[in-house]
């Protein structure tokens, strides 16, 4: 059998805790050395990384490619979904698998798997979102969990559809206590968000901007407190995804700091947009509607302080792509818009501008919140979110000098608009590897569909 050989030269390898010269050695699917003069088998290719950074392969936590929502679906498959990753410089996904409360649980995870399966140029995994809890739920999870996905999801929030009760949300709880994996989140209280929506229709108030009044930050920090509280009751280890403004943060970091096992995801847009985009006129609006909403333009710094200390562990894109034909399902209506936005192919080179380039955030952070918390929260480190002898050789050349603007014209992601036209950034991925393959070269996929991997992954904690 011929071996895969893959010397990287020159580089800047930056890590979660380090930064510093040396060549890398790919043999097959790892890392099989670093350092200086390495000795190398005849026929490897080498690759010059002078003047740019070699960072892990950058992972997504919170991605949505097969999504059915408000009576339609998200437009991406596993093709132009991974595609569009790599080309962001992102090798690993974790998608949310969401069947519907009327939807069998098992069903719905093996339809999510088939999806994915033989498709995906770059390595996937899944939370299981736990949406109802009934007589069949926990042989059901069991199960799930055995086949290696150690990761649930509730939403505390979209009343009778995909949200849970308290009731539910404390089962939940207790098994994922007991089988050691970890709960993640959607903050809100369903309640209060059905009634101020209720209200806010029959005042004749049903354009976009009153989306954000209907979710606003109290209802967003009363779901965090509640989850915290839950948490600490029943012991088990939880992960607050796409928390988007101030007091929802300081609910989350109370808990921890009293001891509950709670980590804090925030999302690309919330870092860089903020509700005026969703009080737009007309479809403009329309494209900016997501839960938790686009707040006000106050959290932002909140935001990044929080990212830079740590408060925020992981930055997720809660990627989630609806053409406008399908926003304007909720023209008449802001409750039946499909909420989401793109983001999966832009998080990194718009994290890296804003939070590196153009702002404060050390490199070194940048790497952990974007990919080595995130393997280390799920179960997939050291094998990703790392550069060491024993990785997986998932790696991003990343050239810090390259500029360009973000355009839909030259987007992967199977979306109509970006949320982010026009914007400037500074940097790219260069080359991109998928355990060894070149997936990506000089920033355009010259890879393989099915390369992709479902990662099968071990419970981190003991009850």
């Amino acid at each position: 059998m011929i071996r895969m050989c893959l010397l990287i030269r020159n580089g800047e390898i930056v890590t979660s805790k380090e930064r510093y010269f040396a060549d890398i050695y790919i043999e097959d699917e790892t890392i099989s050395a670093i350092g200086r003069h390495i000795e190398v088998l005849p026929g490897t290719k080498i690759i010059d990384a002078t003047g740019k950074y070699i960072f892990p392969g950058f992972i997504d936590p919170h991605v949505h490619i097969h999504l059915p929502f408000m009576g339609t679906f998200a437009k991406d498959d596993y093709k132009t979904a991974s595609t569009a990753a790599l080309v962001g410089g992102t090798t690993t996904l974790i998608e949310m698998c969401c069947p519907s409360r009327n939807e069998d649980a098992m069903e719905g995870y093996n339809t999510w798997k088939r999806k994915a399966a033989g498709l995906s140029a770059c390595d996937y995994a899944f939370h299981m979102a736990v949406t109802r809890y009934d007589e069949k739920t926990e042989a059901q999870l069991r199960e799930i969990v055995a086949d290696g996905t150690t990761s649930f999801k509730i939403f505390l929030s979209y009343k009778n559809f995909f949200g849970v009760d308290d009731g539910e949300m404390y089962q939940t709880l207790k098994l994922a206590h007991e089988l050691g994996v970890i709960v993640t989140a959607h903050c809100e209280n369903a309640e209060l968000v059905s009634r101020l929506q209720q209200e806010l229709i029959a005042a004749g108030k049903t354009g976009a901007e009153w989306h954000e009044p209907s979710r606003p930050e109290t209802v967003e920090a009363e779901g965090t407190i509640r989850f915290a509280t839950f948490l600490e009751t029943t012991g088990a280890t939880g992960y607050v995804v796409h928390l988007s403004c101030g007091p929802a943060l300081r609910a989350a970091l109370d808990a921890k700091a009293r001891g509950v096992k709670i980590s804090v995801e925030s999302v690309l847009p919330h870092f860089l947009l903020d509700k005026t985009y969703a009080a737009r006129e007309g479809v403009e609006g329309l494209k900016y509607v997501m839960s938790p909403p686009l707040r006000d333009q106050r959290n932002q710094a909140t935001l990044w302080q929080a990212l830079e200390d740590g408060g925020i562990d992981t930055v997720g894109t809660d990627h989630c792509p609806f053409d406008l034909e399908q926003k304007l399902l909720g023209k008449d209506n802001f409750t039946l818009i499909p909420n989401g936005i793109p983001g999966l192919e832009d998080r990194v080179n718009l994290m890296y501008t804003y939070g590196v380039s153009r702002g404060t955030l050390s490199l070194n952070r940048f790497v952990d919140a974007l990919s080595t918390k995130a393997a280390k929260l799920f179960g997939l480190y050291p094998r990703k979110g790392e550069i060491a002898v024993g990785s997986d050789a998932d790696l991003v050349i990343y050239d810090p000098a390259y500029r360009s603007t973000i355009s839909v014209k030259t987007q992967h992601m199977n979306c109509d608009y970006s949320g982010f036209e026009g914007v400037e950034i500074d940097g790219r991925p260069d080359v991109v590897t998928v355990r060894g393959k070149v997936q990506v070269k000089d920033g355009s996929f010259v890879g393989e569909y099915g390369r992709g991997e479902l990662l099968r992954r071990k419970p981190l904690l003991t009850a």
